[in-house]
C-alpha cells in the first residue's frame, strides 16, 4: 500500500502555478519587483526596531530627569548626574553655554532671546535625529502598493498576450500570468501596511518625546533666568523597604 502511494505521488504532475514558477514566468520584471519590495520591507522593519529602542532610551532618560536631576543644587551638578550621551544633558549643556555667552549681549531682552533660541536649537536637533528614517517609512507606505501594481499590470499584459497568441482564454494559458499579477498586488500591500503602521506608531511616540523635551527646555530657561530660584516639582523617589531588625540571638523582630 505504501509503495502504491509513493508511486502515485511520483507520477503526480508537478505544480506549474506556484510562487517560484510565477516568478520564473514573469522574468526580470517579476524578480526586480520582488527584490525592490524585499529591500523596502527589510528597511521598514530595521527602522521600526532601531527607532523603538532609541525612543525607549529617551523615555528612560526622562524618568531619570524627573527623579534625580532637579534634586541637584545647580544645573551643572544635575548635568553631572546624567549620562554623557543623554539628550537632556545636551539641552542643559547648551543652556549653560548660552548663559556664559549672554554676558556679551548689551540688551537684557536680547540675552533672553539668545538663551531661548539656543535651547530651541538644541531641542530641534534632537527632534530631527528622532525623525530620521521616518521619511523612508512614509515613502514605502506610499509607493509599495504602486510597485506591486506595476507587477500586476505586467502580469495581466502577459496573460492577454498568451490569449492573443493561443486564440483561446483557456485556464492553462492565463493562470500563470494572472497568478503572478495577484502575487505582486499582495506583496505590495504586505510591504506597505506595516510601513504605514510603523510610521504612525513612531510618529506618535516622537510627539510625546518632543513634549517632554519642550517642557524640560522651558524649565531650564526659567531656572537660568531666575538664577536657580525656579524649579519644577520633584517626583518623589520610591521608598525603600525597611529591613526587619534582628536581636542578639539572630531572631527577626517586626516593627
Amino acid at each position: 500500500m505504501i509503495i502504491d502511494i509513493l508511486a502515485a505521488a511520483a507520477e503526480a504532475p508537478a505544480n506549474k502555478f506556484g510562487f517560484a514558477e510565477a516568478l520564473e514566468q514573469g522574468g526580470f520584471i517579476a524578480y526586480a519587483t520582488v527584490v525592490i519590495l524585499g529591500i523596502m520591507s527589510f528597511g521598514s522593519f530595521y527602522i521600526l526596531f532601531t527607532k523603538w529602542f532609541e525612543q525607549n532610551k529617551l523615555f528612560r532618560q526622562n524618568r531619570e530627569v524627573r527623579t534625580s536631576f532637579w534634586r541637584a543644587n545647580s544645573l551643572r551638578e544635575g548635568a553631572g548626574r546624567l549620562s554623557k550621551n543623554s539628550a537632556y544633558r545636551q539641552i542643559v549643556d547648551d543652556g549653560l553655554a548660552a548663559e556664559e555667552q549672554h554676558s556679551k549681549m548689551t540688551d537684557s531682552l536680547e540675552a533672553h532671546d539668545w538663551l531661548h533660541g539656543s535651547l530651541a536649537r538644541s531641542e530641534a536637533s534632537i527632534n530631527a535625529k528622532l525623525a530620521g528614517g521616518l521619511p523612508f517609512l512614509a515613502t514605502v507606505g506610499a509607493t509599495a502598493p504602486f510597485i506591486g501594481l506595476f507587477g500586476t499590470v505586467v502580469g495581466i499584459y502577459r496573460a492577454l498576450i498568451n490569449i492573443g497568441i493561443s486564440g483561446s482564454a483557456s485556464i492553462d494559458k492565463v493562470a500563470g500570468p494572472v497568478g503572478e499579477a495577484l502575487i505582486m498586488t499582495a506583496l505590495g500591500l504586505l510591504v506597505a501596511v506595516p510601513a504605514v503602521l510603523a510610521y504612525n506608531y513612531l510618529q506618535a511616540r516622537n510627539k510625546r518625546i518632543a513634549e517632554h523635551l519642550s517642557g524640560f527646555s522651558t524649565d531650564i530657561l526659567a531656572n537660568i533666568n531666575s538664577k536657580g530660584a525656579v524649579k519644577p516639582a520633584v517626583t518623589a523617589a520610591p521608598a525603600a523597604k525597611a529591613k526587619p531588625a534582628t536581636t542578639a540571638a539572630g531572631a527577626q523582630v517586626k516593627k
